[in-house]
Order: C-alpha cells, then structure tokens, then sequence
C-alpha cells in the first residue's frame, strides 16, 4: 500500500512518478487527501498542474477521470447522456416483435443498459481500487451556471438522473480542480476546497524535474536549458514558456543531437518552447543572443 502518511511520503510518492514539487504544495496534496477535500490549483499553463492528478493517479494506483471544461459545458454533458441511437432500435425491435409493453419498455430504455456515463457519474461509480481521481479540468473555462451545479455536487457527492433518482457516491472520489485564470472562479466553489498558487520553479526545482523528465540530457545540456528558460520568463512575452515547455524543448534538443545551445540551434527550436508568433518574432536576430548570454552568465561560478 502506498505511503501517503506525512508531507515527505506525498513528496517521495509523487516523485518516483516523476513528478517534483515543492513542500508547500507537498502539503496541500497531503491534507487534500488526508482531509477528503477537493484540491483547487490555479498557475500559469504549463506549470504542472494537470500532471499532479496523473501523478497522483499512477502512485495511489487509482482511475483517473478527467473531465476537460470547455465554454457552453453543461450538468448533462458532464454527468450522463443516454444512448439514443440504441434507445430507437430497441423501440423498433420492440414494435416489430410485438412485445411493446408500455411500462416495460420504458423501464428498459431507461436503465443501465442505454445509459452513457460522462466523467461526474463515472467517479461516483465505487472502484475496487478505491475512489478514483476525477480531474476537472481548466474550470476556468466554464461558465456560472456550471460552477453552482458543480458546489451542489462536490457539496454531497451525490448527481441526479430524474429517470433513474439519485446516485450518492460509496466513497468520495479524491477531486483536483485547475484553472488558467481567464477569470475568476466565483469564492463560494473556492471555499469548498484547498488551494494552492503552483508558480514557475526556481532554477533548482527546474533542474530536477528535467532530469527526472528526461534523464537522458547532460547535466550541461539541461543546466544551459533551464537558465535559457528562466531568463526567457524575465522577457515581455505574451506567453512565457512553462515547465512542458522546458521538457520539450530539451527533448527537441536531444532528438537533434545538441551538445550545448548557440543562438543558431535556439532559432531553430523556438517552435518548442513558444507558441505565439509575436514571441518568436521577438527572439530574432541578436536577441536570443543576448537572453543566452544572460543565462550562462548566471551559471557561471561567483
């Protein structure tokens, strides 16, 4: 069984799946799943914060559901749809056989058997693993009316299906919530939950979750990567890279053989670590000679 007993076995457990963090956000994973409270953590995009669902998944050896939050999400979209389609052949069938009883077959279309379960109805399901991680993700993206259904249903665990009653969760599902913030999440649905900032790491916690993300890089090679990196945050951009980025771009980096970067081979991988083309404009001509002489300048020994 996994240790999950104090901050340090949190730290340890999510770092053997690679994930590295800090001890403050070691300790609201720890009393997020010692208190049974739903983890709220707004950042940056990039910064890691859907990976600590994934993480948490694979050392607690739990389901992960996830549910990806889009503009003009609704109740039945993240809860449950019945199966249509199968609903029709089933009446046709029913029809053509002779055997259509009223009140049977209407029992029979609505019930397990033609029932699609979206990701809030699935993490209410009992697992033989134990409650699953259920993920919702970027809630930011949402809109109020979403975020009233979800306080009810993270109030009680429980959803409601009108043709088929209420259905209360066995054991509550272990809940992480993200957001951007595009805007602000309304205080009601904070409330309920613990939250956590999960800023861009500093150089040191940078360096580890590289080598931990790809240990096949030199420590040169990495150490030149996440300088370059944090002095590129330091930069007017319109969006700075964030810790994928950093992964990627070593990745990238590797798969071409680099040894240690030039402003040639960062011209030619800026597609890795920026996205929007008036960040790359940017780093044209001398500038991404200046921000890498910054970077190795800040390695070199005192």
């Amino acid at each position: 069984m996994t240790d999950i007993s104090s901050i340090d076995a949190v730290q340890k457990m999510l770092s053997e799946q690679g994930y590295i963090c800090d001890r403050a956000l070691g300790t609201v994973v720890f009393l997020s799943l010692t208190l049974g409270r739903p983890l709220f953590l707004e950042g940056e995009a990039g910064v890691g914060k859907t990976e600590i669902a994934k993480a948490l998944a694979a050392g607690l050896n739990r389901k992960l559901i996830r549910l990806q939050c889009y503009e003009g999400l609704d109740a039945s979209s993240a809860v449950y749809e019945w199966n249509f389609p199968a609903q029709m052949v089933a009446i046709r069938t029913a029809e053509a056989t002779g055997s259509a009883d009223q009140k049977a077959l209407t029992t029979q279309l609505f019930s397990d058997d033609f029932l699609i379960e979206r990701p809030l109805l699935e993490a209410m399901r009992p697992d033989e693993n134990g409650p699953p991680i259920l993920l919702i993700d970027e809630l930011d993206r949402t809109d109020a009316p979403f975020e009233a259904f979800l306080l009810e249903a993270l109030s009680d665990f429980q959803v409601t299906i009108p043709e088929m009653g209420t259905i209360k969760a066995p054991e509550p599902p272990i809940v992480i919530l993200t957001s951007n913030r595009t805007r602000e999440v309304h205080d009601a649905l904070k409330r309920r939950c613990l939250y956590h900032w999960v800023d861009y790491p500093n150089f040191e916690r940078e360096m580890d979750i590289l080598q931990a993300r790809a240990p096949e890089a030199s420590e040169n090679l990495s150490r030149e990567v996440v300088a370059f990196v944090q002095q590129l945050r330091t930069e007017d951009l319109f969006k700075k890279p964030g810790v994928a980025e950093t992964i990627d771009w070593a990745k990238c980096l590797l798969a071409l053989d680099v040894i240690t970067l030039s402003p040639e081979v960062i011209a030619d991988t800026l597609g890795a670590i920026l996205k929007y083309q008036d960040d790359i404009a940017k780093l044209h001509g001398s500038e991404a000679k200046r921000i890498l002489d910054q970077a190795k300048a800040s390695l070199a020994p005192a």
